[in-house]
């Protein structure tokens, strides 16, 4: 048996270059909503001191080569002293017979990538076609990502960004000038919610960021940073004020995250939230109108690390 294929995560980036994250994505969502996706319910560790989460995922899709297995981590202080938030690596292993035969040095990059080619895959189906202004709760990387990702799917280099810190903010605005987008830090999320028609969250908050009486009409929110039980990033009762609610997974986002707040808030019932892949493949509705309010709440699901890191190694073995 040969030795396991390792890829570095040059080469990862690398490998990148030829692979379209948001198509790759929206084929998982699709698969996985078709019920040709095995995915157990994700495990994980939560640290309080210093604050960080290790989120561990797995699956396979039906016809594949491999079943993977992740292993991701965030640690929300590791920026103040040099050192990126999120970590990782993904293993590949044969799925006939269950030999490794892939390591995916990845450091926490295809978590990413994936990550925010799923926000993107949710603005297409969900997002105003016309967006002015992009307006964004956070200041990471995630944050940063998830704006480049929309640039394939809704165009728009305009900005309006809000942060904890006002430096971190400032720092971000900075960031995304350098790569030719106009920035404006806004002085409140009321400020955000009022003057866009799309936000994306991409915080590790227990509490509520927006609340339902922010929102106004015509707007899509993309909530992708609650991704545990206790994470929230919107208030429960946005999922009685929204037309359309989405999620990855009904199953996983019952259990944790912003859907899960709303359900044990009984603001939602779980019969009016469609998953993402079921409006990819027109078995449930997405936007239909200009004026309707739609939230995709998404917790991470490991089809999309499954379909990412196939594609990458995808001819090599």
């Amino acid at each position: 048996m040969s030795a396991p294929r390792l890829f570095s995560p040059e080469e990862i980036k690398k490998r990148l270059e030829t692979v379209d994250p948001v198509l790759c994505v929206e084929e998982a969502f699709r698969s996985f909503s078709r019920g040709e996706a095995i995915v157990p319910p994700p495990g994980e560790l939560i640290f309080d001191n210093p604050p960080g989460d290790v989120h561990i995922k797995y699956g396979y899709i039906g016809g594949g080569a491999f079943y993977v297995v992740k292993i991701a981590s965030g640690f929300y202080e590791n920026p103040r002293h040099g050192l990126p938030s999120s970590n990782g690596v993904m293993l590949a292993f044969d799925r006939r017979t269950g030999a490794l035969a892939a390591i995916l040095d990845d450091r926490g990059h295809l978590t990413d990538i994936r990550t925010a080619a799923a926000g993107a895959v949710a603005a297409k189906y969900l997002a105003p076609e016309n967006v002015e202004t992009i307006g964004v709760i956070g200041t990471g990387l995630q944050a940063e990502l998830q704006v480049k990702f929309l640039q394939s799917v809704r165009p728009c280099k305009n900005i309006l960004v809000w942060g904890r810190r006002a430096e971190a903010a400032e720092s971000y605005a900075e960031r995304m000038r350098k790569d030719g987008y106009t920035v404006a830090v806004a002085s409140s999320v009321e400020d955000v919610a009022e003057r866009c028609r799309i936000i994306v969250t991409t915080t590790a908050s227990h509490e509520p960021h927006l609340h339902g009486a922010m929102i106004r009409p015509g707007t899509h929110v993309t909530a992708m940073g609650a991704d545990t039980p206790d994470k929230r990033e919107l208030h429960a009762d946005i999922f009685a004020a929204a037309d359309l609610v989405a999620v990855d997974s009904r199953v996983q986002g019952a259990l944790r995250g912003d859907l899960k707040g709303a359900l044990d808030a009984r603001t939602v019932e779980l019969d009016r939230v469609s998953e993402l892949g079921q409006i990819i493949a027109g078995t449930a509705k997405g936007r239909s109108s200009a004026g309707q309010v739609t939230v995709a709440a998404l917790t991470g699901l490991a089809v999309q690390d499954v379909a990412i890191a196939s594609a990458v190694i995808a001819g090599d073995i």
